[in-house]
């Protein structure tokens, strides 16, 4: 009965710390300061043991992981603690003991004059609250007057720890063990605290005033500069600025997990959290960043990867030419950015990243971690502006348009590989079945013709009794002219893709004077078909199999073969679920369009358009 009180009790203690969070992140004052803080609840860490909190300057609150307390107490501790930040108390002093209970006075008086949370009881009957006026205004007069007349003996128990010890950390012990930077620098956690000051103001003016217009429709004056610099002065970016809508709404925000920006491409929409606490020059980043992906169309361009490990490459790539491009300033909460990833692209970056699952799931975008800040939202298929342009197309005229104008203009440097994008997204995509053409041009050129008195040709009347060659094509190198077909027959190839492929791959042959081709058929185990005229490949292939997705012994024998030539390639039809291969051999895979590898491939990837990937 005991362990089972003490794990209620433990529940309920859980609870009321959860509950307290929400509440603090609810209050416009608190919510910044808190966006940036790590509040860390577990055993393990530097928690008071006999108290309730302790604060690092770098911006690491660590509660008490038992303590059973009212959600107002747990919103009065956490304020304790961020207005130790914001007020900028972490200061080294010659009388130390007196600074720090000259700051625990002030944020005494602080909160109980805003009535925010409710103090835990070793400080509800401490004689500097309540009613009383402190002896002076700020830090430095009460310090002064501590040193020159001492500390007074009505104080016991002044601080969050339950002793006379201070809750403020001269040095976060655990600081090393993260991977990312938390918190910010004396004088940035006091510019977060005035960024959600004015929030409060604010809320309480609109409040006191009957505003009920929607927060989404009012911006805070940082994110409307931002949007109107890039209007005004940046024309690259300057039309799709003014073509989004931006909300900064904080329950929208937390509601869909957002904690500094987010973008969704089909209903033109870039979400800002207020509480993140961004200046004007982090802002111009973070809002270029999310123009960026929509502009170069990063959601499109997934094409069945994992669409977190996507963004998370795709961030690499943005933030490195943001930060080239000197536009605005890195964000000082954090952010995806390696130098040693300079110059690659994010296809190349996601084939880095999925082989390292492990650390790479933990990073971070500016949604949040393990959160893609390219929000995945229905396709509005029916979207189209007033020139009845379709949705890729306008964001591609949008961004060729501003490069245009930003050239003409000389707005400032550009990196070259983002240059290479905008002008490559402005050309057509070149059609699937074309593509796989190049690749059978590239290994099959034309048989070249030679003379051969096998076969004579016309005599001339004017010599009747000569005999003349005909030019053949070369036998010789005609036998050779094969390769060789990885057929994945599992249960997931749906019969539209089996039919389609194989019929591109018969027309391609006919045309190409590739008179057979070594078909492999793979599911669970290989089976050899031999060699197969184009027509038999197209029309009278008896598919085998249609169980499980190995094709790695079906490329073994091809490889291990001693009919099939030693250059011969390989070509790989498969629907991407399958397993790991390797082969030495030049080769191409084939997928549906939408699918991709569950590793990094080694040749060439054609896609075959969304019509031959239908299901069965």
């Amino acid at each position: 009965m005991a362990s089972k009180h003490g794990s209620k009790t433990a529940e309920k203690a859980a609870l009321n710390f959860q509950a307290g969070i929400q509440l603090a992140s609810a209050h416009p004052l608190l919510e910044p300061m808190l966006r940036r803080a790590s509040v860390e609840r577990r055993t393990g860490t530097p928690y008071p043991r006999e108290g309730w909190a302790t604060v690092a300057q770098e911006g690491r609150i660590y509660v008490h992981p038992e303590r059973l307390a009212e959600p107002q107490e747990w919103v009065y501790v956490l304020a304790h603690c961020l207005l130790h930040l914001g007020f900028g108390h972490f200061q080294k002093r010659f009388q130390q003991r007196e600074w720090d209970l000259a700051c625990e006075c002030v944020v005494w008086q602080f909160l109980y004059t805003l009535k925010l949370g409710k103090p835990p009881e070793h400080l509800v009957g401490l004689p500097l609250l309540g009613s009383a006026e402190l002896p002076g205004k700020t830090e430095e007069a009460l310090f002064r007057l501590f040193c020159e007349k001492g500390i007074p003996d009505d104080l016991p128990a002044y601080s969050l720890t339950g002793t006379m010890s201070s809750d403020m950390l001269e040095a976060d012990p655990t600081r090393n063990r993260h991977m990312y930077r938390f918190g910010a620098a004396k004088e940035e956690w006091e510019k977060v605290f005035g960024a959600g000051l004015i929030q409060a103001v604010s809320h309480a003016i609109d409040t006191a005033a009957g505003d009920t217009r929607p927060k989404s429709k009012k911006l805070s004056t940082t994110v409307s500069r931002a949007r109107d610099w890039f209007i005004n002065s940046y024309p690259l970016l300057g039309a799709l600025a003014a073509s989004f809508e931006f909300i900064e709404d904080p329950l929208i925000c937390h509601r869909m997990q957002i904690s500094v920006a987010a973008v969704n491409d089909a209903s033109k929409e870039i979400y800002v959290h207020p509480g993140a606490g961004l200046t004007d020059m982090e802002c111009r980043f973070v809002i270029a960043h999310e123009l960026l992906h929509v502009s170069l169309r990063h959601s499109t361009r997934c094409r069945g990867r994992d669409a977190y490990l996507w963004n998370v490459a795709c961030d690499y790539v943005i933030n490195e030419w943001l930060t080239e491009m000197k536009i605005g300033a890195q964000p000082r909460l954090g952010l995806l950015y390696d130098p040693e990833l300079k110059g690659l692209s994010a296809e190349s970056i996601y084939d880095r990243i999925v082989t390292d699952l492990r650390r790479f799931r933990r990073m971070g975008t500016f949604r949040g971690v393990g959160l893609g800040d390219m929000l995945d939202a229905p396709r509005a298929s029916w979207w189209a502006s007033q020139n009845g342009m379709d949705l890729d197309e306008f964001y591609r005229s949008c961004l060729a348009q501003g490069l245009l104008y930003h050239n003409e203009q000389g707005r400032g440097f550009l990196p070259a590989g983002l240059i290479e994008e905008i002008r490559a997204l402005s050309q057509p995509p070149i059609p699937w079945d074309v593509e796989l053409a190049r690749w059978f041009d590239d290994h099959f050129p034309p048989l070249e013709q030679r003379r051969s008195y096998a076969r004579q040709s016309r005599r001339q009347s004017s010599t009747p009794d000569i005999a003349r060659p005909k030019y053949i094509p070369d036998l010789i190198a005609q036998d050779a002219r094969t390769f060789g077909v990885v057929l994945d027959t599992s249960g997931s190839m749906s019969r539209h893709l089996l039919a389609e492929s194989l019929g591109a791959i018969a027309s391609f042959c006919e045309s190409r004077d590739v008179f057979s081709a070594r078909v492999i058929f793979c599911d669970a185990t290989a089976y050899d078909a031999g060699y197969m005229r184009p027509e038999e490949i197209a029309g009278r292939v008896t598919v085998r199999g249609r169980g499980g997705t190995i094709l790695q012994p079906g490329i073994d024998l091809l490889e291990k073969s001693e009919t099939f030539p030693k250059d011969g390639p390989i070509l790989i039809i498969t629907d991407g679920y399958c397993d790991q291969f390797r082969t030495r051999r030049d080769h191409a895979i084939l997928l549906p369009e939408g699918r991709s590898l569950p590793f990094a491939p080694q040749g060439k990837v054609f896609r075959m358009s969304a019509h031959a990937a239908s299901t069965k």
